[in-house]
């Protein structure tokens, strides 16, 4: 089988690799039909050293069951199934809860060396907890807004959720990438009467409008933070959804949310140290939330919306290209040439 692989910074490769097989009577393999590349996926893409590599790359995926484990329960094959970016049990306190990223048994793909979304073949562990039945056809014209449950819907959802925001309430929202973008079709999904997107890329923007930004906010650093505050009346927003992970974005963050509000970040951050403590957070009672989203807990809730097209985040992707083509997939979003690319297989 094929399967796209980072060897360090900047070079990723598709390649001939084992085809992925059942190891464990809980698991399902899954033929891949649809995946993409991730904006966090341009972290190890910057960073990664080869002492790292080579590591089999994606974590969101949607395909069909070819085969499952003597365990499994509510899958067979032939299912078309979407699968959340990490896999969970489902029975644990955790995931109980509805928190699956903290699964007792289960973690993320990038633990297991030898599978990835971007690739022709998948195992799956804890299936049953994991995948999700999609009632579609693999050539839908819905996959990629179904394939946006996998990954950057949940977590746009999962950063308005955690941040609280609710009818009435005022948003600003950092980072005009998928997760953010979803991040304002979520906030204003739960009602938020003002939406406030920081970004510079036009094309971006305006698709953060056409979900829901009342107002677009270009600048960055001091200046974004003043206009923000001019479009509130000097007061800051109550929540602010922070999805970009690096440092500055936190700042920003800090420097527009309101006293009493909360800041909910969902983007990975890329940095050691953040101002919370006494002299900033607690001296106006601000909140700090968030984290990797539990999206297997959002994927019930939110396909209905989906499948009956009353929201479109499949928007997001702007580009189809081949798995052959993943490498100039990742040069085309690390240059800002494309927002999210999905990958057929």
């Amino acid at each position: 089988m094929r399967a796209a692989l980072m060897y360090e910074a900047g070079d990723v490769r598709v390649e001939s690799v084992p085809d992925s097989v059942v190891k464990e009577p809980t698991d399902a393999l899954v033929r891949v039909t649809a995946s993409c590349i991730c904006g966090s996926d341009l972290h190890p893409y910057h960073s990664m050293t080869s002492e790292n590599g080579p590591a089999r790359m994606g974590h969101e995926f949607i395909g069909v069951v070819e085969e499952v484990g003597g365990n499994v329960t509510t899958l067979s094959k032939g299912d078309l199934v979407v699968a959340p970016f990490a896999f969970s049990d489902g029975t644990c306190s955790y995931c109980r809860e509805g928190l699956q990223t903290s699964c007792e048994n289960g973690t993320f793909w990038d633990a297991l060396p030898d599978e990835g979304g971007q690739s022709e073949l998948v195992r799956v562990p804890l299936a049953d907890g994991t995948l999700v039945k999609l009632p579609v056809a693999p050539d839908s014209a819905l996959m990629p807004s179904l394939l946006t449950l996998s990954d950057v819907y949940g977590t746009g959802y999962h950063a308005a959720v955690s941040g609280g925001v609710s009818a009435g309430k005022t948003v600003t929202v950092i980072g005009d990438g998928a997760v953010g973008l979803l991040a304002v079709l979520s906030a204003r999904q739960l009602g938020a009467e003002q939406i406030i997107l920081m970004g510079r890329h036009q094309s971006r923007t305006d698709l953060g409008r056409e979900y829901g930004a009342t107002d677009v906010v270009a600048e960055r650093g001091e200046e974004g933070v003043e206009k923000v505050r001019q479009l509130t009346g000097g007061q800051g927003t109550h929540v602010v959804l922070e999805a970009v992970g690096h440092m500055p974005a936190y700042e920003q963050a800090y420097g527009v949310v309101r006293r009493g509000g909360v800041i909910s970040r969902v983007g990975v951050p890329q940095y050691e140290e953040a101002p919370v403590g006494f002299g900033s957070l607690f001296a106006h009672n601000i909140t700090l939330t968030g984290g990797p989203a539990p999206v297997r807990a959002y994927i019930e809730q939110l396909l209905p919306a989906v499948l009956d097209g009353t929201v479109d985040p499949g928007r997001v992707f702007d580009r189809t290209i081949g798995l052959d083509d993943v490498p100039e997939g990742y040069r085309a979003m690390d240059e800002r040439k494309a927002l999210k690319i999905l990958v057929k297989p």
